[in-house]
């Protein structure tokens, strides 16, 4: 627990119930393997989430005059995946994950997935223990500063859709995507896709969905671009 107590400290945070911080860390799959009682962070994740979109569409409601469209668009690049992903390494959150033996040796796409998921647990244990002034507090402070980059990047259009642009302006061509293969029992299918432009295979991707794969295999083809 001495870890956790450190890491909330790093962060500025001042947990009244640092049990509820480590739990944020802790995947199912954890405590499966370690057959324990404890509880694991899917909860804290379906209430940060919410917090989440709620911080996040406050803040460009007041900052910004566009149109719903543009502003749902920007949302959406915000707390994607990727997104909170990349602000959860930033952290350093991936050394504080526990995880079982199977995950660890994930794909990246799943890396990603999982520590965009603790991302919203955290704020989930940040807003049971701190309010919504304490959740919206660490949003403002992490997340929220990665827009500029977004919108001069032009990243808040998604994969497919800069990837459609892209292959339309050089070519004219329309990117095709087909699966290659599905992996693993109904209930936890990982999915691999290819995407095609001019019939030549120009990126895979993998995940838990056939769009979650898609958008990997445009980000792979990209790289080209």
């Amino acid at each position: 627990m001495k870890e956790y107590n450190l890491l909330a400290q790093k962060l500025g945070l001042k947990f009244t119930n640092i049990d509820l911080f480590k739990t944020a860390f802790t995947h199912r799959s954890y405590l499966n393997e370690n057959k324990s009682k404890e509880e694991h962070n899917e909860r804290l994740e379906f209430l940060g989430d919410a917090v989440l979109e709620l911080v996040v569409t406050e803040f460009l409601f007041n900052k910004y005059d566009e149109a719903e469209g543009v502003l749902t668009n920007w949302r959406s690049a915000l707390v994607r995946t990727e997104s909170l992903a990349k602000v959860s390494d930033s952290l350093g959150f991936e050394e504080y994950l526990l995880l079982s033996r199977g995950e660890k040796r994930g794909s990246r796409r799943a890396r990603e997935q999982i520590l965009a998921n603790t991302f919203e647990a955290v704020t989930g244990a940040i807003y049971l223990d701190q309010g919504y002034d304490g959740a919206k507090s660490f949003i403002s402070e992490n997340l929220l500063p990665t827009l500029d980059k977004i919108l001069k990047e032009g990243t808040w259009l998604d994969a497919k859709s800069r990837l459609q642009e892209a292959a339309q302006s050089d070519n004219g061509s329309t990117p095709v995507y087909k699966v290659l293969e599905e992996a693993g029992p109904d209930h936890n299918k990982i999915f691999t896709v290819g995407v095609y432009i001019n019939s030549e295979l120009k990126g895979e991707g993998s995940g838990p969905s056939k769009q979650a794969a898609q958008q990997e295999a445009a980000e792979a083809a990209l790289e080209d671009y």
